[in-house]
């Protein structure tokens, strides 16, 4: 107790004060200007070194710091020359400051203030854009991530990993001031968040302007998360952007860049196909954090609960003649089948059982292996791979994850989960868009269930092949590609293209060409070449991102080959957009202070929030489990969701059998469901009846439980479709 009470007094002693952050979203594109506020209240200069996260698909473009009435704003340059310019300014008694991204994973940065004297204080900025995904609603959602999980390394992987300094929410001693202004073309209809907000203010008639903050009080247990909704359908859109004036023409930042938005719709007889065919291969986390509860409230389901929950629902919506596999891991891996099994009400009774008694009691989290193991296995013929990956993605390795999903692409799929508080954002929407799926955050309150059932339909539909972008310009105008090409497709689901455009010339066309069941389409946009007013260098730096990112992954790939000089490039690009990379870091040296900081700096660590509800016991436990085999004790769970309970009585086929669990979830006698006919019937009419706001988690297996229905012969079975 004495070593925790030192703790919280070393942690008053932190120098970081307070963040203010300001959000701008202009329709789906954000950007964050975050001031953290410094005060040095010892009698010692400080160093003050802050590991925090940031969105994985975050283009940093500035960082600045002042010091009294000094603006020193900083230079990109390549990383290690910036390290040594920060320790040499600090032994020649100078002040500096120094912004890295993690050698291990693009969403960690750290970083430096070097040298503050006692008394002085510093406010540094840090300014990021980013685009927003588009959620199953027509949401957009934008997150500011705010809980820094310390990240498994697991043994022998690349690098160093990242040391985080993460305390509970309750001790976190800075606090956070957030505030957003939404602009769009169409009026905003609401602005939701999973923290308390002062009330939507709206600046104009029309609702197309409003400001919302963050309600004071904030405590630090959860990312903050808005969804913001506008009032019609997101269209295809292309934003051209002018280039730089000082900027060499020709450059990246010289010439003009457009960002080109496609919604693809896809015809409605193709939506409501469901594919009866597909290896689908869940891969479930279980190592010790999964055992935290989803929120911080007293209704204590847990995360690997909800996850088990999820793989129920998931079970009984596959359809008949697909085969399946369940993976769990933590620090080593398991498998219920030695490869993937044809389903049916055996397999599916198998896999349940197994999946009932599954507990975060694995260890660590290393994800690594069991993919290869999974890669490893033939694909089974005319039954396209389908990965579903659950995890709160407490990685460190997130760079080799992600190589490996790319490496394996042709042959399968990605759906990726982050569950709860602090999963990584570039782990989880790394490896979908390297596995050609889909991302899902669920956080807070969310239910799993939901988010993952839309994967699941996303899963089921013929897979969008052969897609191709051409581009019809006037001959005066040339195009380069700069973000990698469109591996996916999916209904509704925005996908960006960024290009340079040198020369100029009135109007512009695009073309997305692909080919879905068989059947060959396209979408096309016209759009004007013309540049947009007041969108500053917004677009420039999200192009120069998503090529900085194409160009690492292709160093990595390389690496120990001659890769013609890609990081030399990635340097080059950063140095010229002043958007950070893996490769560089901002730096910015106080030249003008003339006197020399006396005496040696004190190093002090900012801590960042963490799980607070990932007790000591919960370690011990699941160590236990996986060193000695002991039996970790599962948490009290809450009464089972009656939903859930009638999905669980759900056979393989989609009917229900006469069964006395049944008529008691029905609320019916014995004699009320007396034949699989009648309970499958009362069974549908009661999720129609009582959770028509749960259809989305429920409407896969009622469409089997119809088909199954159908497929009955006799009289019955038409008077069953005439009730149906």
């Amino acid at each position: 107790m004495q070593h925790c009470w030192t703790l919280i007094f070393k942690y008053q002693l932190v120098p970081l004060k307070s963040i203010e952050v300001e959000l701008e979203v202009r329709d789906h594109v954000a950007t964050v200007v975050s001031t953290l506020n410094y005060e040095n209240k010892e009698d010692k200069p400080l160093e003050a070194v802050f590991v925090f996260p940031l969105p994985g698909d975050a283009a940093v473009c500035h960082f600045s710091a002042k010091i009294g009435q000094t603006q020193i704003v900083a230079e990109v340059k390549e990383k290690q020359k910036a390290r040594e310019e920060y320790d040499d300014a600090l032994s020649s008694g100078q002040q500096a400051f120094l912004l890295e991204e993690s050698d291990q994973s693009p969403d960690i940065f750290s970083l430096s203030v070097g040298s503050l004297p006692p008394g002085e204080s510093a406010s540094i900025r840090l300014e990021y854009v980013t685009e927003l995904a588009v959620q199953a609603d027509g949401g957009l959602r934008f997150c500011l991530p705010g809980v820094l999980n310390p990240r498994y390394q697991p043994p022998g992987s690349e690098g160093a990993g990242v040391q985080v300094t993460s305390v509970p929410a309750s001790l976190v001693p800075y606090s956070l001031s957030f505030s957003a202004r939404v602009s769009s073309p169409r009026p905003i209809s609401k602005v939701e968040s999973n923290c308390s907000l002062d009330p939507l203010q709206y600046l104009n008639t029309d609702q197309t302007q409003a400001t919302v903050k963050l309600a004071a009080g904030h405590k630090f247990d959860r990312d903050v998360e808005l969804l913001i909704y506008y009032k019609d359908a997101h269209q295809p859109t292309a934003v051209v952007e002018a280039g730089q004036a000082s900027a060499e023409p020709g450059s990246l930042m010289g010439d003009a860049v457009v960002m080109v938005s496609l919604y693809p719709e896809f015809p409605q007889s193709v939506m409501s196909s469901m594919a009866s065919c597909g290896e689908f291969v869940f891969l479930m986390d279980r190592s010790g954090s999964m055992g935290c509860p989803m929120t911080n409230s007293k209704q204590q389901e847990t995360r690997i609960s909800s996850a088990r929950d999820t793989l129920l629902l998931l079970l009984k919506s596959l359809p008949m003649g697909c085969y399946f596999n369940i993976y769990s891991f933590g620090s080593g891996y398991e498998h219920i089948f030695p490869k993937s099994v044809e389903y049916s009400q055996q397999t599916m009774e198998e896999a349940l059982k197994t999946v009932e008694q599954m507990q975060a009691n694995l260890g660590g989290t290393e994800i690594l292996q069991p993919l290869k193991h999974i890669y490893s296995q033939p694909c089974i013929p005319s039954q396209p791979r389908q990965l579903f990956v659950f995890t709160d993605g407490e990685v460190g390795n997130t760079k080799e994850v992600i190589d490996l999903v790319k490496t394996n692409s042709g042959s399968h799929r990605c759906f990726s989960f982050g569950i709860g508080e602090g999963a990584s954002s570039a782990l989880i929407s790394g490896m979908a868009k390297e596995g050609g799926g889909h991302a899902q955050f669920i956080t807070g309150t969310d239910r799993m269930q939901p988010k993952v059932m839309q994967s699941l339909r996303f899963a089921l539909q013929p897979a969008v092949v052969d897609i191709s972008v051409t581009w019809d310009l006037p001959k005066e105008v040339s195009v380069t590609v700069l973000s990698p090409p469109i591996t996916a497709l999916f209904q509704g689901q925005r996908s960006l293209i960024y290009a340079q455009l040198t020369g100029q010339a009135a109007e512009g066309c695009v073309t997305v060409k692909y080919s879905l069941a068989g059947h060959p389409s396209e979408n096309q946009l016209h759009f004007s070449l013309r540049p947009a007013e007041d969108t500053g260098l917004t677009v420039h730096r999200l192009g120069a991102r998503a090529l900085i990112r194409s160009l690492e992954m292709q160093e990595r790939e390389n690496r120990g080959q001659q890769d013609g000089g890609v990081k030399e490039k990635v340097v080059k690009l950063s140095v010229q957009s002043g958007v950070s990379s893996s490769f560089t870091a901002f730096i910015a040296v106080n030249k003008d202070n003339s006197e020399m900081i006396q005496g040696p700096l004190v190093r002090r660590n900012i801590p960042t929030p963490g799980d607070s509800v990932f007790s000591f016991s919960t370690i011990i436990t699941s160590s236990l489990y996986f060193i000695f085999g002991f039996p970790a004790a599962a948490p009290e769970q809450p009464p089972r969701d009656p939903l859930l309970h009638l999905v669980s009585l759900q056979g393989a086929s989609g009917c229900w059998l006469l069964d006395p669990a049944l008529a008691t979830a029905l609320g019916k006698t014995n004699e009320e469901a007396n034949s699989e006919v009648w309970a499958t019937i009362l069974a549908l009419l009661w999720l129609h009846g009582f959770k028509m706001d749960a259809k989305d988690e429920w409407e896969l297996l009622a469409m089997k439980a119809a088909s199954w229905l159908r497929a009955q012969n006799g009289s019955s079975n038409d008077n069953n479709r005439k009730m149906l």
